[in-house]
């Protein structure tokens, strides 16, 4: 699906951009501490990028409606884990991690599509 290959494209556009003011610039204006939550921000968006990429390579062969959960769960958890961690390193507003874990089950739902979809593939004979 376009939309799921696009939206890799863009994360992971953004990830490289973000990486890099993280390294460069950000470093100079926070704490280690919160640097180190913006990097797991950008580490866990880059992850999951090549995953909605993935998915949407696959879904050109299979077109199931569990695989594209699987990646608007990805592109709901790059937005929502991401970037909460990323809002929280830059203002430091503690009770914004609090809405990070929503972003993380995004992410663990995503993988069990995907593992649901190929289940139900291997039952189908292919």
């Amino acid at each position: 699906m376009k939309l799921f290959l696009t939206a890799a494209a863009i994360s992971g556009a953004l990830a490289v951009l973000l990486g890099a003011f993280g390294a460069h610039l950000l470093k100079q204006m926070i704490s280690a501490d919160m640097l180190d939550v913006y990097k797991t921000g950008v580490q866990y968006q880059f992850y999951h990028t090549f995953a909605l990429l993935g998915v949407g390579m696959l879904i050109n062969l299979n077109r199931t409606k569990i695989l594209k959960w699987s990646g608007y769960l990805f592109i709901a958890g790059i937005i929502i884990f991401s970037g909460f961690l990323y809002l929280l390193a830059l203002t430091g507003i503690k009770t914004l991690g609090m809405i990070v874990p929503i972003g993380g089950i995004s992410f663990v739902a995503g993988w069990i599509c995907l593992f649901v979809h190929f289940l139900r593939i291997k039952n189908e004979g292919s």
